[in-house]
């Protein structure tokens, strides 16, 4: 009896899905508060037969244990409420294995182990995995304005002269001012969710998940690529402003050239008429 008890397979744990998807630049959730509401920052409510839902402001949303149907469905009515829409939707996965008798954990590249699905332990992985999926993004932005920079620098180098406008150079400081605003006005990485203010002794999950997906270390990586684009775009802006007064200086000269030969030579006819 006890030899087939040690022998005797054991169950197989309880295993969930969350995904998190950048639906765009906002998701306006006002109004969508339910009875069954489970957290107002953010807005956090079940959805079909066992499914949970987390909705962020800055434009994403998480999705924990709902089928393809439950998820196509609720994307389809949210949609509108979606604004800054991108073409290209990034999503981050992550795999919740229920272990009551253990304690939660991550194990590198494998499923995170919870003790349960609480709304609370769900509401501190979702607000992991909505910044993760959100830096995922800015990092592709930033990287491709830095792609545009480089030429510019490049040809900079070699020419000694700008080789864009300054328009250009301006499109470029908006275009890092907005992952700039968004990476601290919105998404607010650097900044724990509500629910470990009620739930402390979480703390040590959201630390570890937080170590796992690199959030401090992302972050301070993307504020640095975005101060090397603010700086290099005013950089160049301020060398086609010279430019451009250079430019303008040399065209004064010539003018005021001008009107002295004209002068000299109109002294010139009149003094042999």
């Amino acid at each position: 009896m006890s030899d087939l008890a040690l022998t005797a397979p054991k169950p197989a744990l309880h295993r969930v899905t969350l995904r998190a998807l950048a639906l765009g630049a906002r998701l306006d959730a006002a109004g969508l508060e339910r009875p069954d509401t489970i957290s107002v920052n953010p807005l956090a409510f079940s959805v079909g037969h066992a499914g949970f839902v987390a909705l962020y402001r800055f434009g994403v949303a998480v999705l924990v244990g709902l089928s393809p149907v439950e998820e196509d469905d609720f994307l389809r009515q949210i949609r509108p409420r979606v604004s800054g829409e991108r073409e290209r939707v990034d999503d981050e996965t992550a795999v919740l294995e229920v272990a009551p008798e253990g304690a939660d954990q991550i194990s590198p590249g494998g499923p995170i182990q919870v003790r349960d699905l609480s709304a609370a332990r769900l509401l501190v992985l979702a607000d992991a995995l909505a910044k993760t999926v959100s830096l995922a993004r800015d990092e592709r932005e930033v990287n491709a304005v830095l792609d545009v920079i480089e030429p510019f620098a490049l040809g900079l180098s070699r020419t000694g002269r700008p080789p864009g406008t300054r328009r250009a150079m301006l499109r470029l400081i908006g275009q890092a001012l907005l992952v700039q605003h968004r990476l601290s006005g919105r998404v607010a990485v650097e900044e724990k969710p509500d629910v470990l203010w009620d739930r402390p002794d979480l703390e040590r999950l959201y630390a570890r998940v937080e170590d796992e997906y690199e959030l401090k270390e992302r972050t301070m990586a993307l504020k640095r690529k975005l101060d090397v684009i603010v700086e290099t775009a005013r950089a160049l802006t301020d060398v086609i402003e010279a430019d451009r007064t250079t430019g303008l200086e040399v065209a004064v000269v010539a003018l005021i050239v001008t009107e002295i030969l004209l002068t000299l030579a109109q002294m010139f006819l009149f003094h042999h008429v």
